[in-house]
């Protein structure tokens, strides 16, 4: 089964995905397409030979100084906002469940970002998992709670280029 990753568009079938987590099926069947064409996020979907087997989005983000963790925060400059990108919404479809899928959209996800990081300064990659499940899966490749927050995760783009190989 082949895979590939493209930018969402209106030929997509979104009516009948559905992933578990009804917040992101919603935002993914109702305001997508709406928060790309308002340049707030991009969405990107995984088809397969059934459709779309998945999707992610991503956008640019600050982090303020204060959310560094303390250890890092010494090696930085003492600016206000320090550069990173989201990965702001990312899920697969409840048929693939156990097929990889996730592994997939978030190794799409971080070459994507490690791409436009040529590009313009990107620190570190943010995740907010809506879950302890989704937590679990991304500390799993390497991303860190923050302290003052557990559901949103950091890895930073020098760890994604050592680790994508293993993606």
């Amino acid at each position: 089964m082949s895979v590939s990753f493209v930018p969402l568009s209106k030929a997509h079938d979104r009516a009948g995905f559905r992933c578990g987590v009804d917040e992101l099926d919603d935002w993914f069947g109702k305001r997508a397409s709406q928060d790309d064409r308002r340049n707030v996020a991009r969405v990107f979907v995984a088809l397969d030979d059934e459709g779309v087997a998945g999707f992610y989005s991503l956008c640019a983000f600050t982090l303020s100084i204060d959310e560094v963790p303390e250890e890092l925060m010494k090696k930085l400059p003492r600016y206000d906002r320090i550069p990173a990108a989201l990965i702001g919404r990312l899920a697969r479809d409840e048929k693939r469940r156990g097929q990889g899928f996730g592994d997939l959209l978030l190794a799409d996800a971080i070459r994507r970002i490690l791409g436009a990081s040529e590009e313009i300064a990107v620190f570190a990659i943010i995740v907010d998992a809506k879950n302890d499940a989704a937590s679990q899966f991304y500390q799993s490749f390497g991303f860190t709670p923050f302290p003052s927050n557990p559901k949103r995760l950091f890895m930073l783009t020098t760890t994604a280029v050592a680790a994508i190989g293993q993606i």
